[in-house]
């Protein structure tokens, strides 16, 4: 997590506190904040005072952009499920295979390398 995430996390839990189960955000329904109540503010409480948010624009847009520049930049699918909040990895590789189409090849042209080298 870059740095001044961390830290602005930090000051809001500082002025605000937790939830009794240690959330930094609460939903509306459940023990947490989760994508309907993220819609609901994002769609209804923004776009009521005038914020010029760009017609297409989702939350869900912005999490699908923050995977597709960690898998870009090479970071472990591994991490990137864990942040994402998938329950396996595999549901993260089914979503966001399309977005790693080198990593195949680089995984050949390490495993022919070995096999040389074996050979040789």
């Amino acid at each position: 997590m870059p740095a001044s995430v961390r830290e602005a996390i930090e000051c809001f839990v500082e002025r605000h506190g937790t939830t009794e189960d240690g959330y930094v955000l609460q939903g509306t329904r459940a023990k947490h904040i989760n994508h309907s109540t993220i819609n609901n503010i994002w769609y209804q409480k923004l776009a009521r005072k005038d914020m010029d948010i760009p017609e297409g624009m989702t939350i869900y847009g912005h999490r699908q952009f923050f995977a597709a520049n960690c898998l870009a930049h090479n970071i472990p699918i591994t991490d990137v499920a864990e942040w994402m909040g998938h329950k396996n990895i595999e549901v993260t590789f089914r979503i966001y295979r399309h977005l790693m189409p080198a990593s195949i090849g680089r995984a050949a042209k390490l495993l022919d390398q070995d096999l040389h080298a074996l050979t040789a």
